[in-house]
């Protein structure tokens, strides 16, 4: 019964997608997820693939000289949607440079052969989308990988470089993420 229970808030939280930010930064909490990055005609292949909440943990475990910048997202939800050309933007402008790249798909299992494959395809992202089924979330999987999100609302993004790990919740501009980048990188 408290797993119908979570599983119904987590649901409910992640639906309520927020616009405003909020940051925790320089957290010790875990690394950041890995997907390498692809150029040319591999980046319109829809190839995103399922992870388990262990495996997105280990990606999430990562630590060392390369900066992961994981951000977790929907395609129903509008905040996330309007903050995706800003990392499109800067993983074009970072190319060659030691920065993965990855989003976590948070939709229904349903919209992942539809809307996200469409979304993947137009936004030439489909080797940095990693697909995350809710339903096997539990409050667990956040404590465990985060300071500040509790699963709540999205978009959550997770950067990490080494020991040093900063959390934004809400919709991120170009401006803030250029700035957090560029803290990492300096």
């Amino acid at each position: 019964m408290k797993k119908i229970i979570l599983s119904t808030l987590l649901l409910t939280a992640l639906y309520s997608c927020k616009k405003e930010g909020q940051k925790t930064e320089n957290t010790a909490a875990s690394d950041s997820v890995s997907v390498a990055q692809s150029t040319g005609a591999e980046e319109s292949t829809y190839v995103p693939k399922e992870l388990s909440p262990e495996n997105v943990s280990q990606y999430l475990a990562k630590n060392n000289d390369t900066l992961y910048v994981t951000n977790f997202f929907a395609t129903w939800c509008g905040p996330c949607m309007r903050e995706i050309p800003s990392f499109k933007s800067k993983m074009e402008e970072l190319k060659g440079k030691p920065v993965k790249f990855t989003f976590i798909n948070l939709d229904d299992k349903a919209d992942w052969a539809d809307a996200v494959k469409n979304f993947a395809t137009e936004n030439k992202l489909g080797k940095s989308v990693i697909l995350l089924d809710g339903q096997k979330l539990d409050q667990n999987f956040f404590t465990s990988n985060f300071k500040q999100w509790d699963g709540g609302s999205i978009p959550f993004t997770f950067m990490r470089k080494g020991d040093k790990t900063d959390e934004y919740l809400g919709m991120m501009t170009e401006d803030v993420l250029n700035s957090k980048i560029d803290s990492f990188l300096q």
